[in-house]
């Protein structure tokens, strides 16, 4: 983790959650997240199990040029990594588990950027995790973003932030791989997974 703002949210749910594996939606007080809200998102798990935007900062609908409410997180994503995307954010529902996720968006006039993506689990009254607080920040500084959209994202490498209970060594559940050529930036993604266990990903 190495963007100050994923730093800052990661670190105010994790004081939030304390002593357990995440904290209830209902702590999230976004006044308390003051400048970082543009940045943020709320993920949920609708009835058919697809995981969509509950809301997103304002910041983020600039960076792909439409109010991403209602939208699948996975359509974010360039052909080939819908799969890896929908099972890494339902294996971090299951297991109550934050990840990050390293990214790279195009746009249609062949600009690139990296970005850091983190998402955390919220738990409802009930116990059970149905939703993620995500936040999302530019690795690179370029006027072009947020003027110029966003077309697809290229999934560069995700990891869980702290070990699975039941799970050895960290490792996250086997997920599908299928990057395939990426048509209009004309380069071929790879997914490269790598796991650390410990409750601090700095």
């Amino acid at each position: 983790m190495r963007h100050q703002t994923v730093i800052d949210v990661y670190d105010y749910w994790n004081r939030l959650r304390g002593a357990g594996e995440a904290p209830l939606k209902s702590q999230i007080e976004p006044s308390s997240l003051g400048h970082f809200l543009p940045s943020l998102f709320i993920l949920e798990k609708s009835g058919d199990d697809i995981i969509t935007f509950r809301l997103a900062g304002a910041k983020i609908s600039d960076l792909f040029g439409r109010d991403l409410r209602d939208e699948s997180f996975s359509d974010l994503f360039g052909d080939g990594y819908s799969a890896t995307i929908e099972a890494t954010i339902a294996g971090a529902m299951r297991h109550t588990m934050p990840a990050l996720i390293n990214v790279t968006g195009y746009s249609t006039a062949g600009h690139r950027a990296a970005f850091e993506i983190a998402i955390m689990p919220l738990r409802s009254e009930d116990g059970h995790c149905e939703r993620m607080l995500g936040v999302i920040a530019a690795m690179t500084v370029a006027t072009w973003l947020e003027v110029v959209p966003l077309d697809f994202l290229v999934l560069d490498r995700c990891r869980a932030l702290r070990s699975f209970q039941g799970a050895p060594d960290g490792v996250w559940p086997a997920a599908p791989r299928t990057p395939r050529q990426q048509g209009l930036a004309g380069i071929l993604g790879r997914v490269v997974s790598s796991f650390r266990p410990g409750s601090s990903a700095r």
